[in-house]
C-alpha cells in the first residue's frame, strides 16, 4: 500500500517532526518492519487497513529497518516486527511480533483509540495545522517580502530543521542579528543541529553499549545520551550525560556539561529539567 493521509513511511531524518512531534496531536503507531520478515508481511497490511478504517484516530508510521538502520538502533529495535505506540511525544506501549486483527483492535481500544466517524474526521481535518512543507513555503514568501524581519528568519530556520534541511538552517542561524543569537529558539535550534551532527556517523546503540567498559566509554556515553534524547527518551539521555559528567568530566572540552545544557533547552518538562539541573550542579559544585 502506498502512503495515505493516515499511513506513511517514516525516516530517520524526519522522525522528530513526522512521529514524535505529531504524536502530541494524534497517537502514532510505529511499525518497524523488514522486507525479508515473514510476520511483518502478516501484520503490515492489517495495520494499514486499520489506519484507513480508523480514519485519522491514529497515524501509522512504517519504518523499514534496513533503510533506516540509524533510527532502528536509536530506539533499540532488536527484532521485527516491533510495534510502538507514541502519545504526547513519548512511547507509551508496544509489542514485538505479529498479532491478529482482533487483538490489534483491543490494543488500540486499551489506549482510547476508536474508529473516527466521517463527521469527526472532517472536523479534525478542517482544524489540522499546516504541514511542514506548507509552513516552509509560507515563511519563505513572507521573508522575501519582508527581508528585514529577523524573526521570520528564525521561524524559517525552525521549519527547515523540521524538514531536515540542516545546511540551510546553519546558514540562517549564522546570519541572525546579534540580539537574536541568545534567543531561546535560536539556542534550541543550535542544540538540535549539534545532536544531529553527533549522530551522523554514530555506531548503533548495541555497539555503543558494548563499548561502555572499554577505552571509548566516554564517547559511548555521549552518543548514547544523544540517541535517547533524539528518540524521545529524555530522562535516559540525561542519565547518560550525567554519568559522562561524573566519570569523564574533562572529556571533549566539557562535552558532558555542554550536552546537558543543550538537552535542557530541548526538553519542555520543567520538573525533569529541574531535577537534572540540580544533579548537574551537585557534581560541578
Amino acid at each position: 500500500m502506498t502512503d495515505s493521509p493516515n499511513s506513511f513511511d517514516a525516516t530517520t531524518e524526519l522522525f522528530e517532526s513526522q512521529v514524535i512531534a505529531k504524536s502530541t496531536e494524534t497517537p502514532v503507531l510505529v511499525d518497524f518492519w523488514a522486507t525479508w520478515c515473514g510476520p511483518c508481511k502478516q501484520i503490515k497490511p492489517l495495520l494499514e487497513k486499520l489506519a484507513t478504517e480508523y480514519n485519522g484516530a491514529f497515524l501509522l508510521a512504517k519504518v523499514d529497518v534496513d533503510k533506516e538502520q540509524q533510527l532502528a538502533a536509536a530506539v533499540g529495535i532488536r527484532s521485527v516486527p516491533t510495534i510502538m505506540l507514541l502519545k504526547n511525544g513519548q512511547i507509551v506501549d508496544g509489542f514485538p511480533g505479529a498479532m491478529p486483527e482482533a487483538q490489534l483492535r483491543q490494543f488500540l481500544s486499551k489506549h482510547g483509540i476508536e474508529p473516527m466517524t466521517q463527521g469527526a474526521a472532517s472536523e479534525a481535518a478542517a482544524s489540522e495545522p499546516e504541514s511542514v512543507d506548507m509552513r516552509v513555503t509560507r515563511l519563505r514568501a513572507e521573508l522575501q517580502a519582508q527581508p528585514n524581519r529577523a524573526e521570520l528568519q528564525l521561524e524559517l530556520a525552525s521549519a527547515l530543521l523540521s524538514a531536515g534541511q540542516r545546511t540551510e538552517v546553519e546558514a540562517l542561524l549564522e546570519g541572525l542579528p546579534a540580539n537574536l543569537h541568545e534567543d531561546s529558539r535560536a539556542k534550541r535550534l543550535h542544540a538540535q543541529l549539534d545532536f544531529a551532527a553527533a549522530l551522523a556517523d554514530a555506531p548503533p546503540v548495541d555497539a555503543l553499549e558494548a563499548s561502555l567498559n572499554g577505552p571509548d566509554a566516554a564517547r559511548a556515553l555521549h552518543l548514547l545520551g544523544v540517541h535517547h534524547i533524539v528518540s524521545g527518551d529524555r530522562e535516559q539521555g540525561l542519565t547518560y550525560f550525567l554519568q559522562l559528567l561524573r566519570e569523564h568530566r574533562q572529556y571533549g572540552d566539557d562535552l558532558a556539561k555542554r550536552s546537558l545544557i543543550e538537552a535542557f533547552t530541548l526538553i519542555d518538562d520543567e520538573d525533569l529539567v529541574g531535577k537534572y539541573r540540580r544533579k548537574m550542579a551537585s557534581l560541578l559544585f
